[in-house]
């Protein structure tokens, strides 16, 4: 992979896996989005990976005018790089999770890179009553769900968003994924440097185990070359130590309440900020400089914040 000076920490703030019952601290409306991106781009976040809910509820949304609530806050209160979601909520369909970023153009936006089972309905038998009605069944339809990326979908999104100048967050739930990357490199819809998220500890995907990573690792070194930057994503109570060993290995770091609403064994996060304080903290002691926004631009050639729509 490239060799790299700086780490980019890249912080999820909401998602579409936790739902407002699994946590107090989950942002499920837009001044709660915009108050903990800020913040986490305060403690030292370079992207904020984003997503928008439902005012009303706290569901899952792709509307634009649902980010346009806190978007322009965010940008207006910190230049961290805005990272807008193509996976959406789980069921939308591929115009659904491509109507934001399509209408919005932001500087980069993820790219799920292969179908797969995505399964949340373990977290439903934990939980006894829910604070909105939609939840349940939300978790619960994925033992019968599969989150389609085809290679057609994924073709169509590179290519409309390529359009406006949007580079991407390639997200890899397996080994597979990267093989389908290389797909499109060898079809010429992608330039590096390519910024592949390696995923472990989604039911479905590949499991969050060091020797996955690492050959997880070795895969994308044979594929990809120093062409591409590796970004490593734990989910739920893996977060920590996954993203501490991609880091030790050369590789940039994701957290954030999307992928995990603790901040260690036991111990809910209070904020998105408070993670990234976390594994600041953690990079620091291991001699490692991280980020900033304009660093991150400059490393993954992105096009920059006034060339955005909103």
């Amino acid at each position: 992979m490239k060799k790299l000076s700086k780490v980019i920490i890249s912080c999820a703030i909401t998602g579409s896996i936790h739902t407002p019952t699994m946590s107090e601290a989950l942002p499920v409306n837009a001044d709660q989005i915009a108050e903990q991106a800020l913040g986490a781009a305060e403690a030292g976040a370079a992207i904020l990976h984003l997503h928008a809910r439902k005012e009303e509820d706290g569901a899952p949304s792709s509307a634009p005018e649902d980010y346009m609530r806190f978007l322009p806050r965010i940008k207006q209160g910190c230049d961290a790089v805005v990272n807008i979601t193509t996976g959406g909520g789980l069921g939308m369909s591929l115009d659904q999770r491509l109507l934001a970023a399509n209408t919005l153009k932001p500087e980069l936006a993820s790219m799920n890179m292969g179908s797969l089972n995505f399964g949340l309905f373990q977290a439903a038998e934990k939980i006894s009553s829910f604070k909105q009605p939609w939840e349940k069944g939300y978790l619960e339809m994925t033992k019968d769900f599969i989150l389609s990326n085809t290679f057609s979908q994924i073709e169509r999104g590179i290519t409309e968003l390529s359009a406006h100048g949007t580079r991407f967050e390639f997200e890899c739930y397996d080994v597979g994924h990267l093989y389908n990357l290389a797909w499109a490199v060898e079809r010429k819809l992608v330039k590096p440097p390519f910024l592949v998220q390696c995923i472990f500890g989604v039911l479905g995907g590949i499991g969050p185990d060091a020797e996955n990573l690492m050959h997880m690792k070795r895969v994308a070194d044979s594929l990809f070359g120093d062409d591409y930057i590796l970004s490593i994503l734990g989910a739920g109570r893996h977060q920590t130590s996954l993203v501490t060993l991609g880091a030790i290995l050369g590789g940039c770091v994701r957290v954030g309440l999307e992928d995990s609403i603790y901040l260690g064994k036991g111990v809910l996060a209070r904020s998105n900020a408070e993670q990234v304080a976390k594994i600041k903290r953690i990079l620091t002691e291991l001699s490692l400089e991280v980020a900033t926004p304009d660093d991150a631009r400059q490393m993954l050639l992105l096009k920059g914040a006034d060339q955005t729509a909103f």
